[in-house]
């Protein structure tokens, strides 16, 4: 298995395509909700709750908008790839490339709440590897870092 997965990772109104065609062909419909469920989403720099989505789209749109409608589409983002759960934070984040289906590795800045994802299929691969080693099945490996971002740990030297 090799180490790093390559991608093409789109951003904008490329990505809003890219994550309405993977919908689409995962046999969902792309709703209005749902595409400024995503649209909200995607334009966060950071991991955001579902109350956080609802509270943008429900500005956007001009009416209060549950909670629980935008957790439930959240849901189905993350399993037709369309986002990714940041378990730690129980928030979630636009996967940049919907089409593509691999595990993450999360890397959270403890003092700003940036979220890097890089991607090691060999290191997720030895973990799928132990795990089914121990008898476990549909294994999806989760592997959040916590640490500094090079932005706040740049001061910390010394």
């Amino acid at each position: 298995m090799s180490g790093h997965h390559h991608h093409h990772d789109f951003a904008g109104e490329k990505l809003v395509d890219a994550a309405r065609d993977a919908l689409v062909d995962a046999g969902e419909q792309w709703t209005d909700m749902r595409a400024d469920v995503f649209a909200a989403l995607a334009a966060r720099e950071k991991p955001a709750s579902a109350y956080d989505i609802a509270e943008s789209v429900g500005l956007d749109r001009g009416k209060r908008v549950a909670a629980n409608s935008v957790y439930r589409i959240l849901d189905l983002f993350v399993r037709t790839n369309l986002a990714r759960r940041i378990e730690s934070a129980n928030a979630y984040v636009a996967n940049s490339h919907p089409g593509c289906r691999h595990d993450c590795i999360f890397l959270i800045c403890d003092t700003c709440g940036a979220v890097t994802h890089i991607d090691d299929d060999s290191l997720t691969g030895a973990l799928r590897t132990a795990a089914q080693g121990s008898g476990f099945a549909e294994v999806r490996p989760v592997v959040e870092l916590r640490g500094l971002c090079s932005r706040c740990g740049d001061g910390d030297a010394g």
